[in-house]
């Protein structure tokens, strides 16, 4: 099975200083075939105004993973941490027993980025923080594991979900195939650039679904950057937290 989830169907919020668009329902956002992919819980795409940002709020027991698009995002946190992630790079929390964080946009420029949200194999860990930069040349023409299950493993930050995050960057007439275990659910969004997935036409920023596949081919038609979760199936899906990043 694959869904491509048009842009335009997606859920909206305008706040002035926040636009952002939900994959999953969200906040005020209610579809209830919406209500999550396997483990995956959230997929926001957020554009934060120069000089605003999220005043600290607090989570519980779920996986946060931001992918910078352009600009960057400040995060402090009730942990003591403190940390600017910059356009191409990833910063990941776990929220575990409860963390209390802010994320301002102190640039200049709007920052756009993904936020998007996993849910932990285990509930009531202690929190945690961490970010990396992922130079976009880096993954030029093949996926880059951002965050995973396996850090060890697959060389990337650390989540604690049968998960991973993964992104590639493509010139046009590039492909990459990803083999993946048909009872894994997996999400795609082409951040900028035109892609056909398994020969499904899908434009920037579209979601797409997958299951009951054995491989994804991805080809670029336009320089194109591709943002993936390979997550656990057969999660039951839990309800929105505060519409906060």
């Amino acid at each position: 099975m694959l869904e491509i989830r048009p842009f335009a169907s997606l859920g909206h919020a305008d706040h002035g200083w926040l636009d952002a668009r939900h994959h999953f329902s969200f906040a005020d956002y209610r579809d209830p075939n919406r209500m999550g992919w396997g483990n995956i819980r959230v997929w926001n795409d957020d554009a934060i105004a120069a000089h605003s940002g999220f005043p600290p709020h607090p989570h519980k027991d779920m996986e946060i993973i931001t992918f910078i698009r352009s600009g960057a995002i400040s995060h402090e946190d009730s942990q003591g941490n403190k940390g600017r992630t910059a356009a191409g790079d990833v910063q990941v929390m776990s929220a575990g027993s409860g963390i209390v964080h802010a994320e301002y946009n102190r640039e200049d420029e709007a920052t756009t980025l993904f936020q998007i949200w996993i849910l932990p194999d285990e509930n009531g860990a202690a929190p945690a923080w961490g970010q990396r930069e992922f130079p976009r040349g880096g993954r030029s023409g093949r996926w880059v594991v951002l965050a995973s299950g396996k850090p060890d493993t697959d060389d990337s930050l650390m989540i604690r979900a049968d998960a991973k995050v993964l992104a590639a960057t493509l010139r046009a007439g590039q492909v990459v195939e990803y083999a993946v275990d048909p009872a894994r659910h997996l999400y795609l969004v082409a951040a900028t650039g035109r892609v056909l997935i398994n020969g499904n036409a899908a434009n920037p920023r579209d979601g797409i679904a997958v299951t009951g596949e054995t491989a994804i081919r991805v080809e670029a038609l336009d320089d194109a950057e591709v943002v993936m979760v390979d997550g656990l199936c057969c999660i039951t899906p839990r309800g929105p937290e505060p519409s906060f990043i």
